[in-house]
């Protein structure tokens, strides 16, 4: 475990002599050379202790339910019955959830602004997040000839990961800076309103548990991204933090499409004594109509509602979504509610991979707040470069 450590502190301060040259730069160009000069090997190196859990959490799987037994409490034994067997998982979640209405596939952007920032474009644009509501986005697009793999971002507004909110949160603004197109969605009317997520078909009767529908609107601007000219569409990833990172999760989990994800600090699975991991509230899982219960940890006083007690009563939890991203590679940016104990959830995942015959798919890095900072990001930019570029 200190060899692994130690690895990975070399790796990383040889790296980041690099990210200082790349982040200070405005030449687009020149940062492109300068990962390119890396090389795969290199890269690969830098990322590869992030997809080692430390000795002491290796192979652990707590009281997590296994993801091979079947809800019927028989365990998969082929690889082919790993297929049915996700199905079903899948299946079952949406059945708990509320099924999506039909995806938007064929839709195209609405530009309704475009400023040239003298190495990329940056557009206004208007599409459709569910069958009734349009959302305005960022669409950011490097110059350059041929298609290009594409990354989105997903936060409560769109403005932040363009690098018009706070620091180490412009995911989609660096991303472009490396070469990727990238579209930045947010909720922002329903985040100005207190209500942060999206309620189908109204929010008093919604049939479809809010960060469903969340990922249920992640995939409709995954096909309005695929349908851009300059896009590559089978090289598209997401990523968000917080709020984001819950969002990005179900949205990678539920829909197979993206090619891999980035999660920064979402709280990867239920644990109802941090007041961040807070998926009972009416806006993640635990929808009901108003007026909603107050904001913040269960008590006696102030019960979970809708489907989230139904979950937890019933033994259900994130690591199950997680398996669904199997063999497809993904990152977690841990914080202060992911810490490095989250290694025995992501077990499960690893094993699927395993079975399938797949290593280095699960990756974590830890930090110590819920704060993006400069090290981790870094990361996760390397880990698209990786898995979305050649």
């Amino acid at each position: 475990m200190l060899f692994q450590e130690f690895t990975r502190q070399i790796y990383v301060i040889c790296y980041l002599w690099t990210v200082v040259f790349i982040s200070c730069t405005t030449d687009l160009a020149a940062q492109q050379r300068s990962i390119k000069c890396l090389g795969n090997d290199s890269v690969w190196n830098i990322l590869t202790p992030y997809f080692c859990a430390p000795d002491s959490l290796k192979d652990r799987k707590g009281n997590y339910r296994s993801v091979f037994d079947n809800y019927d409490s028989k365990q998969v034994q082929l690889k082919a019955n790993w297929r049915e067997r996700r199905m079903k998982i899948k299946k079952k979640w949406h059945s708990m959830m509320g099924v999506w209405p039909p995806l938007l596939e064929k839709q195209l952007f609405e530009i309704i602004d475009t400023i040239d920032k003298d190495t990329y474009y940056k557009h206004l644009v208007k599409f459709y997040l569910t069958p009734q509501e349009q959302t305005e986005a960022y669409l950011l697009v490097p110059k350059g000839q041929g298609k290009k793999p594409a990354v989105i971002t997903v936060f409560y507004e769109p403005e932040t990961a363009i690098g018009e909110g706070k620091p180490n949160r412009d995911f989609a603004l660096q991303l472009t800076k490396r070469g990727f197109i990238t579209l930045s969605v947010g909720t922002k009317n329903a985040s100005e309103r207190q209500e942060f997520s999206l309620f189908y078909p109204t929010i008093e009767h919604a049939k479809v548990q809010p960060l469903s529908m969340l990922a249920y609107a992640a995939a409709n601007a995954y096909h309005v991204l695929a349908n851009h000219i300059e896009v590559d569409a089978s090289k598209i990833g997401i990523i968000g933090h917080s709020f984001g990172g819950k969002w990005a999760m179900f949205a990678s989990c539920l829909f197979d499409k993206f090619t891999c994800a980035v999660w920064s600090d979402p709280g990867i699975v239920f644990q109802q004594d941090r007041a961040s991991v807070n998926y009972w509230e009416p806006w993640y899982l635990g929808y009901h109509p108003k007026p909603w219960r107050k904001r913040g940890l269960i008590t006696a006083r102030n019960p979970a509602k809708g489907l989230y007690p139904q979950l937890i009563s019933e033994g259900y939890n994130l690591h199950e979504l997680h398996a669904l991203m199997a063999p497809r590679p993904f990152l977690v940016l841990g914080g202060a509610e992911d810490p490095i104990e989250r290694w025995v959830a992501l077990n499960h995942t690893i094993a699927v991979n395993r079975y399938l015959g797949y290593e280095n798919r699960v990756a974590m890095i830890n930090r110590p707040n819920h704060e993006p900072n400069r090290e981790s990001n870094e990361i996760a930019y390397l880990f698209f470069e990786y898995f979305l570029k050649e």
